[in-house]
């Protein structure tokens, strides 16, 4: 969904489309106890209330935000992230199996 979101963006900017990824942490939702989680396992500190998290998200995409995270305090930490997961790209998809691979199954 991600890289979807980043590629309709990239492709619909030059019509004033915006789009925008929100990456939510823990939300306070019933999804949770149709998941047949309890939500009360979840520690208060790490579980966002459904309207902070939503106008979090408005909030990001106002500022123009490709990528919110509304928990995240600190927004060079996607940065990094994301520089450290585009610099995977040309490697994700090869012909051959990472050499690693081989040396495992030679260790067998």
């Amino acid at each position: 969904m991600l890289n979807l979101s980043l590629a309709l963006q990239a492709e619909l900017a030059s019509m004033g489309i915006r789009v925008q990824a929100v990456l939510p942490g823990a939300t306070r939702t019933e999804l949770w106890g149709k998941a047949g989680v309890d939500v009360a396992v979840i520690p208060v500190d790490k579980l966002m209330e459904v309207d902070d998290m939503v106008d979090a998200a408005l909030a990001g995409l106002d500022i123009g935000e490709a990528v919110t995270i509304p928990s995240l305090p600190d927004t060079s930490a996607w940065s990094r992230f994301n520089d450290a997961r585009l610099a995977m790209g040309p490697n994700l998809s090869l012909a051959q199996a990472a050499r690693r691979y081989h040396l495992a199954g030679e260790a067998a």
